[in-house]
């Protein structure tokens, strides 16, 4: 009886801890979120204000309307990410405002992809064009925010700072030797002739494939290229300068970095908020009357006399946000579920409504069965009305698959894409379990081949071939959607598929898209396909109830929120580990995840 009243309020107490913690966590996310009720009016600009700008915290293309998602449990704050609209459209807001003098880029970092750096850069100049001015400051300046500060009037770094500057670099994990010393063997199965498809390669060598190598030299070298030209217009230095540069790491050194151009003064913090003072000619004593971009969302826009609204515009554009990695079932924060999808584009496209789609698609790939069902809805979409695909930062594979039916693609210069083919990985730990745990297996089963895909044995030769076989149709229907798609033939497909990344840039080339350009010119197209000119953006999938995805989350259907807190910078590992044993069996995946830096 004691044994039992002990276990009964251990249990109790548990539930109490739990309890009290939902309670805590419940307190601190109203409280987040009821701290900006105050400022739900409109934002009134005053003369004289500056912009502020901050990229440090991220951006995405659609920011998650779930508070408890972007809640920082160590922290007890809001961390919600903008979007990339609300940035494009906050600076064209400001473009036109008399009472924003000029910004002020806080080179504190950037974190956001490639294709969304330069639709923000693009937007900066645009800012620039009515006169306005832009000013860029940064303690230690890395390199990515190197390139978007570039596009500003003046940069100025801390005296004892510097800037990196020297290239860009990627680099692999190989796995191969671990396996070995586990006595792990991944049993990969790829087409014939996906030599550039190098997904599987960290688990079979323990370095890059030649294919691979090629690959990735290209894409790098077209990304630099692309920011060295860039960088060479706004700052008056040719690109053969800026390689030189590099090669000599020579912006380690803050003053060489003025003496070359590169910026344009060492300041202190002070020095530089002397310098917006003067540009806007107030007081020494007065403050810079900063206006954060979030913030300055809750500013009224102006409109023409005449001008419809945007609640008074009965026509619609839908803007379908697919991102993160491809499976089967429902869509999250970081995943681009084939049901959630397929039923966004599904209601889209019966909405009378809504006169075109324009669908946002930045995936690395996953699941090919989830990818052939969301294809089917595209096709079903196109024939009903406009279909548009605007590619961020990363569609390839799984995301070029999504991709290739529409009427018109649109992708940044350095836009990750293409790799056209499928692989198949399964593991066999038996040697592992049996040598290294102690742990043998037996069984039974009804017929020859009722073990197949068994992680406690290896696959026979007969079971590796069938599921080459299955490897091997889906690449061949990868590559006739495609052919469909691009009105090319499977040959000419084929031969820049073969697993090969490319650039929006190359694949321009190529002919795998249409036109470079970002969010918004995908939009404006499909309006003037769609014969619409006073429109409002309509947003899929659409906002969940917080509260019940909060439930779930306490409920076991998704523990994310949870991990992230535990893991902390580990997360991203243990991802890696989740995709890998729960990925379907066949994959259209980009090679690898690729890193830039």
């Amino acid at each position: 009886m004691k044994q039992f009243f002990k276990i009964v309020f251990a249990s109790m107490l548990g539930f109490g801890a739990t309890v009290f913690f939902t309670i805590l966590v419940l307190v601190g996310v109203v409280a987040a979120m009821s701290g900006g009720d105050k400022d739900e009016k409109d934002l009134e600009v005053k003369e004289n204000s500056v912009l502020y700008l901050d990229f440090s915290k991220g951006l995405v293309d659609k920011a998650s309307d779930n508070p408890f998602e972007t809640f920082d449990l160590n922290s007890f704050e809001s961390n919600k990410k903008m979007s990339l609209m609300q940035v494009l459209n906050n600076l064209k807001k400001a473009k036109k405002d008399d009472n924003i003098k000029g910004a002020y880029l806080d080179l504190k970092g950037v974190s956001m992809n490639l294709a969304n750096m330069d639709e923000i850069r693009s937007g900066l100049e645009d800012f620039k064009s009515s006169g306005k001015w832009i000013i860029a400051y940064g303690q230690d300046i890395g390199q990515g925010t190197y390139y978007l500060s570039s596009v500003a009037d003046q940069i100025y770094v801390y005296p004892e700072g510097g800037v990196e500057f020297n290239g860009l670099m990627s680099e692999i994990m190989f796995f191969k030797g671990m396996l070995e010393k586990l006595e792990v063997e991944v049993q990969v199965i790829r087409g014939k002739n996906n030599k550039f498809k190098s997904a599987v390669e960290p688990f079979l060598y323990d370095k890059m494939s030649d294919p691979n190598r090629e690959q990735l030299t290209k894409l790098l070298t077209t990304v630099w290229d692309n920011w060295t030209e860039k960088i060479a217009e706004s700052r008056g230095i040719s690109a053969a300068s800026l390689n030189e540069y590099a090669d000599s790491l020579m912006a380690f050194n803050p003053a060489n970095a003025v003496e070359y151009k590169l910026v344009d003064g060492l300041l202190f913090g002070d020095q530089v908020m002397d310098t917006l003072k003067a540009k806007l000619d107030v007081e020494e004593d007065d403050d810079v009357n900063f206006i954060s971009i979030s913030k300055y969302t809750r500013a009224p826009e102006k409109y023409e006399e005449g001008e419809l609204k945007p609640w008074e515009r009965k026509d619609k554009i839908a803007i379908i946000y697919g991102a993160g990695e491809i499976r089967s079932g429902n869509s999250d924060q970081e995943t681009m579920g084939s049901r959630t999808i397929a039923k966004a584009i599904r209601k889209a496209r019966k909405d009378s409504s809504i006169k075109a789609i324009v669908f946002r698609v930045n995936s690395p790939g996953g699941s090919a069965l989830a990818s052939d069902v969301m294809w089917r809805e595209t096709q079903l979409a196109k024939e009903a009305k406009p279909f548009v695909v605007s590619m961020g930062g990363l569609a390839a594979s799984g995301g070029y698959y999504v991709s290739c039916d529409a009427d018109r693609i649109f992708a940044g210069a350095n836009t990750i894409t293409g790799s056209i083919g499928v692989f198949g990985m399964i593991p066999n730990a038996k040697n592992m379990l049996n040598n290294k745990l102690g742990l043998t297996f037996d069984g039974v089963q009804t017929n020859a081949n009722s073990d197949v895909g068994m992680l406690t044995k290896p696959l026979t030769t007969y079971q590796y071939g069938k599921i080459q076989q299955s490897v091997e149709k889906v690449y061949d229907t990868f590559l006739g959607h495609v052919s469909e798609g691009r009105s090319m033939t499977k040959d000419e497909v084929d031969a820049i598929g073969q697993g090969r990344v490319w650039t929006g840039e190359d694949a321009l080339e190529l002919g795998l898209v249409d036109e470079l350009g970002g969010l918004e010119d995908a939009i404006a197209y499909a309006a003037e396909q769609a014969g619409v000119t006073n429109y409002r953006i309509t947003n899929f999938p659409e906002k969940k109830d917080p509260i019940q995805e909060f439930i779930k989350e306490l409920t076991g259907e998704s523990s994310s929120i949870f991990m992230k807190w535990k893991l902390g910078e580990f997360y991203n590992a243990y991802q890696t580990v989740e995709r890998i044993t729960k990925s379907d069996r066949i994959q259209a995946r980009i090679p690898f995840d690729i890193e830039i830096r």
